[in-house]
């Protein structure tokens, strides 16, 4: 029954979705028809025929259902964000439009220049083609109108949910910590509809007969015969570490009864990856448990970002760059530019670039009185220079790590790179230290635009390293660049 429902479900989702892409479709066509007729008088009538040949319907339709299809969008979200629902949504729109242009040109549309018989339009003191302004209206309409439409239906679904409509029912394999904890986390998030209606022990058998004011009703000895009398939608399996082992037969066992079976490890959160993907090679399956977050495409599109970034940033700060150059010049003897060993993605050691703040001495490993190795710098301390106190306050003296940016050593945006020797120490000290080199490192990063810098926590900034590695993404990255011009600069705890 609860099959039959869901394929309800997902054809009346589909013919939703449907409406609103011919709804984003007349959108975009719209404001061009009015404009011919009011500006131009050029002649589009307003039969009903008229609507129902506009040209986009045919393509754009059978294409951004196919790319919801592909990208999850009918599969059941019960437990799933919502907001990463509404990022899948933006992601489908945004490749249907592009698989739709190259549908246009295969079949020769006029919408996309080939002699279109729409006159052009002038908008913003531009002459376009009306064709291509259709496009570029689709491409804002279309997310604009699927992303309402997508908002208000999953928080319509979830406010029935929450008033008792719409419930799965399932069961809990474990009476232990883990079992509770999935239980209580269930019953507080209600709006998925979740509706736990009993326990089953981990043990093979039980004289338990309650666990947070739900019924237990036997052991794993008795699980068949549970599952045979009871009707559930799916089971949850919490399983403590000690019980680990009965996991392959626990499983063996659901195999012959038609639920969903979800499995929760017995880990601590903060010790797992956002996400954990499942592939197979050769029939055997391979979780990725942990893996370097910008592989594939967007590590090139973060690639891209911190090419064009640092290159609009060098020719914006290159006046200050040069004055900065010339002020450390003037300040005493020494190097424009301190170089010195970090370390940054996968291990790789490199030269990292500063304007040189502190007292120029000979032997670079000298600790005192000099841009040392061997310890950090600390508030008003005496090895650095007055303009060098101005440059760490303002953080001036990082913007020649633009060129190290340029040359693919950091990225714009990441942890801190830090010294060999230091990562040597905080390795054996740290748990999860190495998880920062899964990124490049960055000029900025979460952790100092919360204004982690400086002689401040290392616990703190490694939590917020670590926060950043496992949340990693292309917006996240423009969220911390854009903090970064309100809390990057200038800071209390920089020096």
């Amino acid at each position: 029954m609860l099959k039959k429902q869901h394929q309800l479900f997902v054809a009346l989702l589909v013919t939703l979705d449907a409406i609103v892409i011919a709804a984003a479709c007349y959108a975009a066509w719209l404001p061009l028809r009015l404009y011919f007729r009011a500006e131009v008088g050029f002649g589009l009538p307003v039969s009903w025929e008229s609507w129902v040949k506009e040209p986009l319907l045919p393509f754009a339709i059978p294409i951004t259902l196919y790319a919801f299809y592909v990208l999850g969008l009918y599969r059941p979200r019960r437990d799933r964000s919502l907001w990463g629902e509404m990022g899948s949504v933006v992601r489908a729109c945004l490749a249907a439009v592009a698989v739709l242009i190259v549908a246009l040109w295969a079949v020769g549309s006029d919408l996309i220049g080939r002699g279109s018989p729409l006159p052009t339009i002038t908008a913003f003191g531009q002459v376009m083609d009306a064709g291509r302004v259709q496009l570029g209206l689709l491409t804002l309409m279309l997310p604009g109108l699927l992303l309402a439409y997508r908002l208000a239906f999953r928080i319509g679904l979830r406010t029935l949910r929450r008033r008792g409509w719409n419930l799965r029912h399932v069961a809990i394999i474990g009476t232990g910590r883990l079992g509770q904890i999935a239980c209580r986390t269930l019953s507080r998030n209600s709006w998925t509809g979740i509706h736990v209606g009993f326990f089953i022990s981990h043990h093979e058998t039980t004289a338990r007969e309650t666990c947070l004011g739900r019924p237990v009703v036997g052991g794993l000895r008795d699980l068949e015969e549970i599952l045979s009398q009871n009707k559930l939608d799916a089971v949850y399996i919490c399983l403590p570490n000690a019980k680990a082992a009965k996991l392959p037969q626990v499983l063996k066992t659901l195999e012959k009864f038609v639920v969903d079976v979800r499995v929760i490890p017995d880990v601590q959160p903060r010790y797992l990856p956002q996400s954990m993907t499942v592939a197979e090679l050769d029939g055997m399956p391979v979780l990725s448990y942990r893996e370097c977050p910008t592989l594939g495409l967007g590590g090139f599109g973060k690639r891209l970002l911190d090419i064009l970034g640092a290159s609009m940033a060098m020719v914006l700060f290159s006046p200050i760059m040069l004055l900065c150059a010339l002020a450390v010049r003037l300040g005493g003897p020494g190097p424009i530019i301190f170089k010195q060993r970090r370390v940054s993605l996968g291990g790789e050691r490199f030269k990292i670039y500063k304007f040189r703040t502190m007292y120029h001495v000979e032997d670079e490993s000298a600790p005192a009185r000099g841009e040392g190795e061997d310890a950090w710098t600390t508030r008003d301390d005496p090895r650095v220079t007055p303009i060098g106190r101005f440059l760490r306050k303002t953080s001036l003296d990082e913007l020649p790590q633009l060129l190290n940016v340029l040359k693919g050593d950091m990225s714009l945006v990441g942890p801190r790179p830090e010294r060999p020797e230091l990562i040597e120490r905080f390795r054996e000290d740290w748990r999860g230290y190495m998880l920062r080199q899964h990124v490049k490192a960055g000029i900025t990063g979460w952790a100092q635009v919360n204004g982690l810098r400086g002689d401040t926590c290392l616990k703190k900034r490694l939590q917020h390293d670590l926060y950043y590695v496992r949340h990693w993404s292309l917006g996240f990255d423009l969220k911390i660049l854009w903090l970064t011009l309100f809390r990057g600069f200038i800071h209390r705890n920089a020096h």
